[in-house]
């Protein structure tokens, strides 16, 4: 699965990617730190399942299927017996007093795990996605529900906190894509819409050309993505002043870290199909100072 950018806070715990949490952050709460985590090795595992290693996409579906049945198990009277046969007991033992404690939506692990799911399916077939509403519904359920499992851990639940947090994340992911075109491109899997590039007049053989050859629609066709991508994160940052302390403050740089990105991708002006660009040290200064004037 694509996992959100940008990477957030150093964790102090033995994990180091699967971006999309905030890892025991040491701006979260102590408290916050053990089911966050557990709610990262869950995601973490499942990716790896979709995407790493050589298993074929018939065995990486097996996987992820069984992977769901124990999910489901969770708080069921066939937890203890899942418990004792699971293949992943490192993630659901962990997760378990996690999901009763904090009573963690299921639903919302469940759609992750769709979204891996597809990205199988999608990468397989080199299928590609025919609007902005298909690739939503994506982001929907890669992406938001990340965010909405933050919230419910700060319990924090009203409509437009909501919304808000779900233009975010929605955000995230898709500067991912416009950051990753390098990497995704040559493994079939295509996130630029069918109806985007046709409203750009650009084939996707384009996008494989050599740089020499990248033309002004393919510039403005990225150029769009982006305006998208910063448009839904600019929709969504009022969030960070509704949130309390520590978390407001975590939000604020991930924000900062997206749009940091999409400046990147923008002053490349279409190089990005070849190179990939990042947020390092030599950004932090800039972020923290875009961060406090939020």
């Amino acid at each position: 699965m694509k996992s959100t950018a940008p990477t957030l806070p150093a964790s102090p715990a033995p994990v180091t990617h699967y971006e999309n949490f905030p890892v025991a952050s040491w701006l979260c709460p102590p408290r916050l730190r053990p089911p966050i985590a557990a709610l990262y090795h869950f995601a973490r595992t499942a990716d790896d399942l979709a995407d790493e290693g050589d298993a074929t996409p018939p065995e990486r579906l097996a996987a992820l299927a069984a992977y769901r049945g124990d999910l489901m198990a969770l708080g069921t009277e066939g937890e203890a017996s899942m418990l004792s046969r699971t293949a992943w007991p490192q993630v659901f033992a962990g997760l378990a007093p996690q999901v009763r404690a904090h009573q963690l939506p299921l639903a919302l692990m469940d759609d992750l795990l769709s979204a891996f799911a597809q990205d199988v399916h999608k990468t397989e077939s080199g299928a590609t996605y025919a609007d902005r509403a298909e690739l939503l519904d994506y982001c929907r359920r890669s992406a938001n529900p990340v965010g909405r499992l933050l919230l419910h851990l700060y319990g924090v639940d009203d409509a437009e906190s909501l919304n808000r947090s779900d233009a975010i994340c929605t955000a995230l992911q898709l500067i991912n894509f416009w950051q990753d075109f390098s990497v995704d491109l040559p493994r079939g899997r295509h996130y630029l819409t069918d109806a985007d590039c046709a409203a750009h007049g650009v084939q996707r053989d384009e996008l494989r050309a050599e740089p020499s050859a990248l033309t002004p629609a393919v510039r403005a066709l990225l150029a769009a993505q982006s305006a998208w991508a910063r448009a839904l994160m600019q929709s969504g940052a009022p969030l960070a002043h509704r949130l309390p302390g520590r978390i407001g403050w975590e939000l604020r740089l991930v924000v900062q870290g997206g749009l940091r990105i999409l400046d990147k991708v923008d002053a490349l002006q279409g190089a990005s199909l070849y190179r990939r660009p990042t947020v390092g040290k030599a950004d932090a200064p800039l972020l923290l100072w875009r961060a406090l004037r939020m």
